[in-house]
């Protein structure tokens, strides 16, 4: 008997049906093991020890393959066949090892690059040790994210309250797209003319431009002004013209290699609209297999790749397909071979092709996506083996019988489509002007302008990056592997430090903040070439060239001294630094030679950047004499700041003021207590989205409206609520809460839509409650009071409950393996030491309390007495509390730049 460990259960349902009854194939769900995340998990100081901890959710799959290996003579570790697929083989031997379930069992390691019968049969017939040179490469790249976010992140929150993590690839992307904003700002219009015309030569009219004017050569801005413009469109149409010479070029275009991983995002996004992430996932199904026909097939190759070659075998399908469907012209005399230009490419395995060439799109009846997808890959992979495009580019000038005017017609014509009858690579430009065709034209013919126009323009600024130019850059610099683009722009749009606009980056203010703030502090660890130049080391290792511990103690070195020294840095010389960097974003000038920094409230004080519990923000250093502010980003003019408080009106029901105020946390509407009344003035903050220069009484009364009763639950009558709160707007049903997608939602959805979504929201799982644990375990009911012993996962580990009491799972012992007596046992011990919990109502309602001032806008008290001080044994929650959004920020740990 032999096991088999893949990934995927996709994956093991499609590999389990090319093997035969002596191979039980089991999915380990992608990586058993993770480095928590907490101080420690990586020790510099004790030469790079990692902690691992089993993922709460994988101890029942290895429990799965502890059972089966029971039975088996064989292991078989056939995981991706790249360093994150070592990686996991490598967590899944040693969590055995440590279990002892390998004793006297031969353990074997096979890759295969599709997921094909031939495929994955001929790799069980080779197979290998597990590679530890690619395994260490794994281990550096880990404890190198690790260190760089764990160590980073902190100082940022400390420094920069507010931001929400650092990472080694991360805040190298977010610096591309925030130095691409400030081109874009720095960026200077300028103004130039064209002037075109219509001509004919004996034959059909055809377009020249004018490149020769007074006898001299046009550059882009000689024509600067439509004075200029105008004398140069006289002079033309007063001209008496003739060919001058017409010039034919043959020449050839030759089609693109086959996709690597990064080349299909990029593709995939300008022709699909597809972003990186849906791109991957669509591939993964691709790869994993699809049914067709009532078999399940690996359509496509491994598709975490940066190699461009193929290997010979599927060449020659293609060249076969090729002859057969387009014909034998289309076959060029050799096979087309291809080398990566990419920086850092390591060539590992073959670029993303069909497994079967002859599986042609029509063919096959796949979900839309897939389908989509798949037709790319396929029209990529046959023209990167077909002929080569034959074109003709002609030239025609023309000249005036004084020769001080020339005009310039330039045309091409596809003489044999070659690969272009299949695929064109997309562009991000405009496309080529050069590619109208032009009639059949005589040297030395008369030409006769028939119409000429004169065209204003005007320079325009590098375009924001979409996904695609942003992943081709990246790629370029070398920065990062192409494996994780996905998960790295995922997390700078989670994280809020980039927005989308037409599908392109924009920079937000928190995301300047943090890359000025980088910049200033750690210039070199994001300057692009450092960050490319890891990616260079770690080659190394993985090549055996390098030792991954030497690697790591030369980087740590200079990087903690560098963390030591901002760490001494007063905050004030911080924002000091900052508010020089971002001056001209965050002060801009007003054009009328006053200082940009003059408070506007009490006309002494400067503008600077200030730090708060919820992030920066713009205040008067003549605090607390002046209390404005305003948000970052905001200028004087929007009404935003806390001195342009506003009157929208008297509520027709009450007749009360309502008021649109800006506080700490932004912008919101308030109507006042009736003069007299204990009553709280009813508060809304504006949604995401909405601008406080826009609100007016209409939206400042829907708002303060909220929640609002939507309707009853036709299963049980309760009532479902609509409403704004911490995390967006939502539905609200006996306890469970669900998203809307937008705040305007929130006044006009109906019953039916909730329920709907409700529904979804419960099917999907969605978030626990707050406070509700993962059940690892149960284990039976206690002999003495028979209430249920349960194994919990909970935010500190695994821990077992029974009843009040807690006892927690001891260091090193899986969860999954406890049994109802040695559960027992340690609750025994628990409750004897005063392990049961106390009631907390109080501190509930504090809790409660606390939340729901939180959620409302700040508001000015009046100075408070200081409190009194606090058990000792209190002050560690703060910092506890630290470590835990540190392990639970979207969940994804800071330093996670791979995911």
């Amino acid at each position: 008997m032999n096991v088999v460990v893949v990934e995927s259960p996709a994956k093991a349902k499609t590999i389990n049906k090319y093997l035969g009854s002596d191979y039980t194939v089991l999915a380990s769900y992608g990586h058993i093991r993770d480095l928590p995340s907490k101080d420690g998990s990586v020790e510099p100081d004790n030469d790079f020890a990692m902690s691992w901890e089993v993922d709460a959710k994988a101890s029942k799959r290895v429990s799965d393959i502890v059972d089966a290996m029971k039975k088996a003579d064989r292991l078989i570790l056939a995981t991706d066949p790249d360093r994150e697929g070592e990686a996991i083989s490598w967590h899944v031997l040693e969590v055995l090892n440590k279990k002892k379930a390998l004793k006297d069992k031969t353990v074997q390691r096979v890759t295969f690059n599709a997921i094909t019968k031939t495929a994955v049969t001929e790799a069980m017939k080779a197979p290998r040790d597990l590679d530890m040179e690619l395994v260490e490469a794994y281990l550096a790249r880990r404890a190198l994210d690790y260190l760089v976010g764990f160590t980073l992140s902190p100082v940022l929150w400390r420094k920069l309250p507010g931001s929400r993590s650092a990472g080694r690839v991360q805040s190298v992307a977010l610096r591309l797209v925030v130095d691409r904003e400030l081109e874009i700002e720095r960026f200077k219009t300028q103004e130039y003319w064209t002037v075109d015309a219509d001509v004919s030569a004996g034959s059909d009219p055809f377009l020249a431009r004018l490149v020769k004017h007074e006898g001299k050569k046009l550059t882009k801005f000689d024509l600067g002004n439509e004075t200029s413009a105008l004398t140069a469109k006289a002079a033309v149409e007063a001209a008496v013209f003739k060919v001058e010479a017409v010039e034919k070029k043959p020449g050839k275009r030759s089609p693109a290699p086959p996709f690597t991983t990064s080349t299909l995002q990029q593709e995939a996004a300008r022709k699909l609209g597809f972003s990186a992430q849906r791109t991957m996932q669509a591939a993964q199904k691709l790869y994993e297999g699809v049914d067709i026909g009532g078999e399940t097939v690996g359509l496509i190759t491994y598709m975490r790749t940066d190699g461009v070659s193929m290997a010979p075998e599927a060449i020659f399908e293609a060249r076969d397909v090729i002859g057969a469907v387009y014909g034998k012209e289309y076959v060029p005399d050799s096979p087309r071979m291809y080398k990566s230009k990419a920086k850092n490419a390591q060539e590992a395995h073959e670029a993303i092709r069909p497994t079967a060439m002859g599986r042609n799109p029509g063919s096959l009846r796949l979900e839309p996506e897939l389908g989509r997808l798949y037709e790319l890959i396929w029209k990529r992979t046959i023209a990167s083996q077909m002929e080569s495009a034959r074109i003709e580019r002609t030239t025609v000038d023309l000249t005036s019988a004084d020769g001080q005017t020339g005009l310039r017609a330039t045309g091409q014509v596809v003489q044999f489509p070659g690969y272009l009858a299949v695929y064109e690579e997309g562009r991000d430009d405009e496309g080529d002007e050069d590619s109208a065709r032009l009639p059949a034209i005589t040297e030395g013919a008369s030409a006769k302008v028939l119409k000429s126009r004169a065209d204003q323009h005007f320079t325009e600024p590098p375009p924001r990056y979409s996904e695609a130019s942003l992943v081709k850059k990246m790629e370029e610099l070398g920065i990062g592997r192409p494996s994780t683009y996905a998960s790295v722009l995922g997390v700078l749009r989670d994280r809020e430090y980039v927005r989308m606009e037409k599908q392109r980056f924009i920079p937000e203010d928190k995301g300047r903040l943090v890359t000025a703030f980088l910049e200033q502090f750690f210039k070199r660890y994001v300057e692009y070439d450092f960050t490319a130049a890891l990616e260079e080391k770690l080659d190394l290792v993985s090549d055996g060239k390098l030792d991954w511990k030497e690697f790591l103690r030369e980087f740590w070195k200079d990087f903690h001294a560098a963390v030591g020294e901002i760490a001494e840095l007063r905050t004030t010389n911080v924002l000091d630094a900052l508010n020089e960097a971002l001056g001209p974003h965050i002060f801009p000038d007003k054009g009328d030679g006053s200082n940009p920094r003059l408070c506007p409230t009490c006309g002494s004080g400067q503008l600077s950047l200030k730090t708060g519990k919820f992030g920066a923000f713009i205040g008067c250093s003549n605090y607390p004499e002046c209390r404005y502010t305003r948000q970052l980003g905001v200028s004087e003019g929007d009404g935003d700041a806390e001195s342009a408080d506003k009157q929208l009106g008297l509520n027709p029901a009450t007749g009360l003021a309502v008021w649109l105020k800006n506080g700490r946390f932004g912008p919101y509407v308030e109507e006042l207590a009736a003069e007299g009344s204990s009553d709280k003035p009813k508060r809304s903050s504006l949604p995401k989205g909405w601008i406080a220069s826009a609100m007016d009484m209409e939206k400042a009364l829907r708002l303060l409206s909220l929640p609002r009763e939507v309707g009853k639950h036709p299963d049980d009558g309760k009532v479902i609520t609509a409403g704004l709160g911490r995390f967006g707007p939502f539905v609200l049903h006996d306890g469970t809460y669900a998203n809307l997608e937008n705040a305007d939602e929130v006044f006009d959805v109906g019953l039916n839509r909730a329920v709907a979504i409700l529904a979804d929201k419960r099917a999907g799982g969605g978030r626990p409650q707050r406070g509700a644990a993962a059940a690892l375990a149960e284990l039976g009911n206690h002999p003495e009071d028979g209430k249920p012993i349960r194994v919990l996962s909970g935010r500190f580990g695994p821990y077992i409950k029974h009843g009040d009491t807690n006892a927690n799972v001891p260091k090193g012992k899986d969860p999954a393996a406890i049994t109802l007596e040695e559960a027992l046992a340690l609750i025994a011990e628990r409750a004897a030491k005063g392990g049961a919990k106390k009631p907390a109502k109080k501190a509930a309602a504090t809790k409660s309390k606390a939340k729901a001032e939180s959620d409302a806008p700040a508001k000015k008290t009046a100075a408070k007495k200081p409190a009194a001080k606090k058990p000792a044994a209190k002050k560690a929650a703060p910092k506890a509390k630290a470590k835990a959004t540190a392990a639970s920020d979207d969940g994804a740990a800071p330093w996670d730049d791979e995911g």
